[in-house]
């Protein structure tokens, strides 16, 4: 930042001299007398100087690359960082378009703000100062009139500023719903051609272009008229050096070059003027993008680095939720007073109708929530005073549509420890019954999966998962619907590899099917967010209570939907 300030200081200078000389020029050279060497060294003088602004120009322009990437780079890494940690309540509330618009588009503007913008502000500020400082020299009196117009420009300026800030961060909030429209649209593009909605799909799309068209017109017509008028008045200043510096020359208190020295400073001065007139509107673009992204980076974080957490690097996996509340508004509890003791190494199944609370307490054992009253511990110790890496580092998860990432199918299977060795992919892999499919891909174990493993089936990616869970060796495994919507061949490997994936781990089951929970030690069910039944299998079905009664109506619903098909 010194080498740049220095730079264009130097820079301001070198451009402050060209008319001083040009001065001497005409009031040494030209109208007393013909004096040939004395041109020739001005002139050269004049050469010299614009080979050394080139230079500094250049300089300029290079450290001020470095200076303005080294600081985007930065705040894209710490954007990055921030939306990582970010609590699941924050993601709630945002499209994840939006969030992908704050660090593509409103990070770009930021970007050039930092990049080409904020050097210009300095070097011409510096080129205004320095030429305010030379014309006062040369005469306060015509200074004073080359500057009558600038108080109220000033004050417009500010009456302004309001007007365009809320027009740039319309504009912003427009161009993010455009964003997340575009992401949508293109992660669900197996729907819409499914359902032939291309053209539903593009008249949503113009409109909300159209609604980021009318307010860039709108905000960019306001701006035109406010800085057309302004320059104009602005520029007019000239008007009254001519006039009243010629009649100074003709008084003979100043001379011909000094005059036009004065005129090309003036000229010189409304250039940068200029400029900021059209660089604010870009500010106030990438004033209102920063204000975007700093809303993200000052968003309060998930507590890893809480110095007063328990640090609890071994779980042995008991659990128990007391009492326990949470709603995810404020005012609509989903969970209404659940109490659960469960033992190390224990797997519980989790049964209830859709929306009883079965993923909401998964969500609070990772701690992805906290709840509102009650408590839940983990080996005696509340799980909000845990140390949240040793809490996550030991929770595994297979979930019904099973993420991957870009990468290789090794990659994947060791994405819970990153560099393992090879050999332990292959044990995990072999566990969760993927080792047949995965050396019968062309590229075996590294072959890439493509984007969330699209160029794999659903069975694939769920043993990929599953391996990855092994190999990750929680000692809290949650299985939520891991062996839904597959076929009876491949969830049976499914089934083997979970059977291997349990064993010695505390586990929490949700599966739609009910018998799939038969190897369960005791299924717990819920029903409007209260626990109603806690037993074995068989003990529930002998109360003939809740559980029960889902039970006999998935059997009459599978009999129904045998029966169609033999009629079919």
């Amino acid at each position: 930042m010194v080498l740049l300030l220095a730079i264009l200081v130097a820079e301001t200078g070198l451009d402050l001299l060209p008319p001083l000389i040009t001065k001497h020029i005409i009031d040494d050279v030209l109208i007393p007398t013909a004096n040939f060497p004395l041109l020739v060294w001005l002139v050269a003088g004049l050469f010299g100087l614009r080979v050394l602004a080139w230079g500094t120009a250049v300089g300029r322009r290079w450290v001020g690359a470095w200076v303005g990437f080294r600081a985007i780079e930065k705040m894209r890494a710490d954007l990055y960082r921030a939306l990582m940690y970010l609590p699941l309540r924050f993601y709630d509330k945002r499209k994840v378009g939006a969030l992908i618009s704050r660090m593509s588009n409103d990070s770009d503007l930021v970007e050039i703000y930092l990049i080409f913008d904020i050097p210009y502000i300095v070097s011409n500020g510096l080129m205004v100062v320095g030429i305010l400082g030379v014309l006062g020299y040369m005469s306060w009196e015509l200074t004073l009139w080359v500057l009558l117009p600038v108080p109220p420009i000033v004050v417009a300026s500010t009456l302004i500023w309001n007007r365009m800030e809320a027009y740039w961060v319309r504009w912003s909030a427009k161009w993010s719903r455009l964003t997340s429209h575009l992401n949508e649209s293109i992660r669900g593009i197996r729907v819409v051609k499914a359902f032939a909605q291309e053209q539903r799909e593009g008249q949503r799309f113009d409109r909300r272009n159209i609604d980021l068209r009318d307010v860039s017109v709108s905000a960019e017509r306001h701006w035109i008229v406010f800085w057309m008028v302004t320059n104009f008045f602005m520029s007019s200043g000239v008007f009254f050096v001519w006039y009243f510096g010629g009649r100074k020359v003709l008084g003979e208190s100043l001379t011909p070059g000094a005059l036009m020295a004065f005129i090309t400073y003036v000229w010189m001065l409304y250039q940068p003027l200029k400029w900021f007139g059209d660089f604010y509107g870009f500010m106030m673009r990438a004033y209102a993008g920063a204000e975007r992204i700093f809303e993200v980076m000052d968003a309060r974080s998930e507590p890893f680095q809480d110095p007063a957490a328990t640090p609890m690097p071994q779980l042995r996996g008991q659990v128990e939720f007391e009492d326990a509340f949470f709603g995810y508004d404020p005012g609509k509890p989903v969970l209404r007073g659940a109490s659960l003791s469960v033992r190390p190494g224990e797997m519980i199944g989790l049964v209830g109708k859709s929306g009883a609370g079965k993923s909401t307490l998964i969500h609070l054992l990772c701690r992805f929530y906290d709840v509102t009253r009650g408590s839940l511990q983990i080996d005696g110790v509340d799980i909000r005073n845990i140390r949240l890496e040793d809490l996550r580092s030991q929770i595994g998860l297979v979930a019904q549509q099973s993420f991957l990432f870009d990468g290789t199918i090794a990659e994947n299977i060791a994405y819970g420890k990153p560099g393992v060795k090879f050999d332990d992919v292959l044990r995990a892999s072999y566990a969760a019954n993927a080792h047949e499919f995965v050396i019968a891909k062309a590229d075996g174990y590294d072959m890439q999966v493509g984007e969330q493993g699209n160029k794999l089936s659903g069975g694939e990616k769920q043993r990929i998962a599953i391996a990855r869970a092994i190999l990750h060796d929680p000692r809290i495994l949650i299985l939520d619907e891991a062996t839904s919507s597959l076929d009876t061949p491949t969830e049976a490997k499914i089934q083997q590899a979970i059977a291997r994936l349990v064993e010695g781990r505390t586990t929490f089951a949700i599966a739609h099917r009910l018998s799939t929970l038969r190897s369960a030690d005791r299924l717990v069910v819920l029903d409007a967010g209260r626990i109603v039944e806690v037993g074995t299998h068989e003990e529930l079905m002998a109360q003939q209570g809740f559980f029960y009664k889902l039970v006999k109506t998935q059997q009459e619903s599978s009999a129904m939907t045998v029966s169609k098909e033999l009629e079919s």
